[in-house]
């Protein structure tokens, strides 16, 4: 792939930026690498680094670029995608060299994945001044870039050391194998919903097709379709969804949500209860889940079900 490069200057210092994919070799990977990484945010704080699917990792070299100043990497970003995808689904590694904000902008601005940017920060990041410092300096760079900020979520850790949490026993869970009765409950939900995500979805192409790209993401995960259950009540009342689900690499509580006509009534926690029990019947023994910040009811009930925050992401668009 031909190098794309911004303007150079005679009073350019230190020198002509040059932004470019990686090319699948050991000496791009290595390249990618070099750059230093304190760790103080992004995903690696998962644990998770960057390397290639050649080296057993989830990182295509093609959506992975760098943009190098007299050969060196003064700014990186790798596009993320699960294993069968053929295009990057978002951008969650995105770092530069201090002093390089705007190299990092500019690599945003000419790489050709125009997708949304999750940063990933530790629980509590804005009491934290190092990480404050880091965390602020990717979301300026990324908006510097054209991005803005669409919604801050909280991700929680479910783990037996937090009991299983009871099941209170007042719907019935039924599995449902009709896609289309699937989607008439999704459009249901939301038309009421809270999520920055499905609002956004909903703005841009309508209720319909929300509900679809729902539909498409549970069909995305490698977890089995018939996870999937409806919930009622005893005497046969739609109440609402509950997926749990396996993405790429964890257990998570896939989807909640409650029908409008049924909301008022506490039954999102009976949802996420009975999700969190499922996961652990399969012998899960973690289970991930997440809430927008602004989700106040969702946020109260995942802290009830022994679901603590670990962590928060910031979703750019």
């Amino acid at each position: 792939m031909p190098a794309v490069t911004t303007p150079s200057h005679p009073s350019d210092a230190p020198g002509e930026l040059i932004v470019r994919a990686l090319a699948d070799t050991e000496a791009d990977a290595r390249l990618f690498r070099s750059l230093d990484d304190p760790g103080l945010v992004g995903r690696v704080i998962t644990g998770v680094g960057w390397s290639s699917l050649r080296e057993g990792g989830d990182y295509r070299p093609e959506w992975s670029w760098v943009a190098l100043r007299d050969g060196t990497v003064v700014a990186r970003a790798a596009w993320w995608g699960g294993p069968d995808d053929t295009e990057p689904i978002l951008l969650n590694l995105f770092d530069f060299a201090g002093g390089e904000d705007e190299a990092g902008a500019e690599l945003l601005r000419r790489a050709p994945h125009s997708l949304e940017y999750e940063l990933i920060l530790p629980a509590g990041w804005r009491e934290l001044p190092e990480v404050r410092t880091a965390g602020e300096a990717r979301i300026a760079a990324a908006e510097a870039a054209g991005m803005k900020v669409l919604v801050e979520r909280f991700r929680y850790e479910w783990t037996p050391a937090s009991g299983l949490p009871e099941r209170p026993g007042r719907l019935e869970f039924r599995p449902e194998p009709d896609d289309e009765v699937v989607l008439d409950v999704l459009r249901k939900v939301h038309s009421v919903t809270l999520d920055a995500h499905a609002l956004k979805a909903i703005e841009e192409s309508g209720i319909d097709r929300a509900a679809q790209e729902e539909l498409d993401y549970f069909h995305w995960w490698p977890s089995p379709r018939e996870w999937l259950r409806l919930a009622y009540t005893p005497a046969g009342e739609l109440v609402g969804i509950q997926v749990p689900a396996y993405n790429t690499t964890v257990p998570i509580v896939g989807f909640i949500g409650v029908v409008p006509e049924q909301r008022g009534h506490g039954y999102a926690y009976d949802l996420l209860v009975e999700c969190t029990n499922f996961l652990a019947e399969q012998g899960a023994q973690s289970v991930a889940g997440a809430t927008d910040q602004g989700n106040f009811p969702m946020a109260a009930n995942f802290t009830k079900a022994g679901h603590p925050v670990v962590q928060e992401r910031i979703h750019l668009v």
